[in-house]
């Protein structure tokens, strides 16, 4: 066992974090579950979405017996929705292939949609306690720095050395404690801003600490200015307080999600809005919102439509929705928010 695994291992014993819901009574499914809501996302933030999940999703049968417009409601203001999608997939996939039943080689794991070589070595070790190396955002920032790896951490040859390194200081026992100690670590100690050395079970012989680089590290290649996509969204509401909403049945980031009919250019939106009869409705123009993805900035102009007249719709993209049955369908963030506003009748306060 190396020195690196050994004070982890100590150390998680006397400090780590034990009863995450996700840890109690853990399974290979709950962790598979737990790993995938977590990436790119906090702790504090999935708790209780991984609670709602798991209780609608108890096991891999449900999950893949459900729908995906049931299990996005579920991931609704999670983010990164192609996560959900590919969770309803995978459990397809394993029902039908596996026996409803997580398989137990980092191989078969990652033939799974959305399931990498870190998210594998996390089920196998902390669901089936074999030996896996793992390598998420939390483990990567201790091996960092713990070494002084002064490369930027996005090159494909920083990942390579990492991912040896990862392999080198897995203990031959108590895997799954190693894991989840570098993880815990990562997450409370060795934090991205002001690392908390003296907390750490590895300050004795961390590098970066001992030459004062610590804060300098990881590095990462110098960011590109993220491009900005402007689009208009139409909110129409009807007098029975149903909001209009379309599928995003097309590929992207917001695939099979329910949104405001978007339009690409402003006199779309002023075309389609003449169709209308806007006979004693209420108009309101000008919103803004602004919303940030990984690699672009949305720019979303809302015009919000209050129709006297209820309207029929014939496009069968489209549904009017009430307030009950809204729920039941996965929305974006963004959506989520102006849905807050329309029912304080504060559509404005976007401004």
């Amino acid at each position: 066992m190396s020195l690196l695994s050994n004070n982890l291992i100590k150390w998680h014993k006397n400090h780590g974090r034990k009863d995450l819901p996700w840890q109690i009574a853990t399974t290979p499914y709950m962790v598979w579950i737990s790993e995938v809501m977590l990436q790119q996302t906090q702790v504090k933030t999935v708790i209780p979405y991984f609670q709602k999940f798991m209780g609608r999703y108890p096991d891999i049968d449900s999950l893949a017996d459900s729908n995906e417009d049931e299990v996005l409601s579920y991931w609704s203001g999670l983010g990164y929705y192609s996560r959900g999608r590919n969770i309803l997939k995978s459990a397809k996939i394993l029902k039908n292939d596996f026996n409803s039943e997580m398989p137990d080689s980092s191989e078969e794991l990652q033939l799974l949609p959305g399931i990498g070589k870190s998210t594998a070595g996390a089920i196998l070790s902390l669901g089936f306690k074999t030996k896996a190396p793992i390598l998420d955002g939390n483990a990567k920032r201790v091996l960092v720095r713990y070494f002084r790896i002064s490369d930027p951490i996005d090159l494909t040859s920083t990942s390579k050395l990492l991912w040896k390194i990862a392999e080198d200081n897995l203990p031959e026992k108590e895997c799954n404690i190693y894991t989840q100690a570098i993880m815990d670590v990562g997450a409370l100690i060795c934090t991205r801003t002001n690392p908390n050395c003296s907390e750490c079970p590895l300050s004795k012989n961390c590098v970066s600490l001992n030459e004062n680089k610590q804060n300098l590290l990881p590095i990462k290649s110098p960011k590109k200015e993220k491009p900005t996509k402007k689009v208009y969204w139409l909110v129409l509401k009807n007098k029975s307080g149903e909001v209009l909403l379309e599928n995003r049945n097309s590929k992207g980031v917001w695939q099979g999600l329910w949104s405001f009919p978007e339009f690409d250019e402003f006199e779309d939106r002023e075309k389609y809005t003449k169709k209308l009869s806007l006979c004693n409705s209420k108009v309101e123009e000008n919103i803004k919102l602004k919303h940030a993805f990984t690699h672009y900035k949305l720019d979303i102009d809302l015009k919000s439509i209050t129709l006297k007249e209820k309207i029929q719709n014939s496009d069968n993209n489209k549904l009017w929705f009430n307030s009950n049955k809204i729920g039941s369908v996965g929305l974006p963030s963004p959506v989520i928010k102006v849905l807050k506003k329309i029912e304080r009748d504060d559509t404005k306060s976007f401004l």
